[in-house]
């Protein structure tokens, strides 16, 4: 079994929204970068991301509401995600 069969139940608590705090990328000093040629679409990011921002399917972060806390980046197993000074070019 692989982890994304082990994956198929799992749901994220929350769904990425505007709220009080309004679109909270804005705080970030630092932003993941995903390195699609070393992903393994593992989907691990997806699993430990407090707030629910990458996308499942395709590993895209939504930079939107996305607070640069390097969670993903941390557990990425083949060092896919990095993470790099906001407004850095890619």
């Amino acid at each position: 079994m692989n982890i994304k069969e082990t994956t198929e139940n799992y749901r994220p608590v929350s769904w990425p929204q505007e709220g009080v705090a309004g679109q909270t990328g804005s705080w970030r000093s630092m932003r993941p970068c995903v390195d699609t040629d070393k992903c393994t679409h593992c989907q691990i990011c997806w699993i430990f991301c407090p707030d629910a921002v990458i996308d499942r399917e395709t590993t895209s972060i939504n930079y939107t509401y996305c607070k640069g806390c390097g969670v993903c980046a941390h557990e990425c197993p083949v060092n896919a995600i990095t993470m790099v000074q906001e407004g850095a070019e890619d």
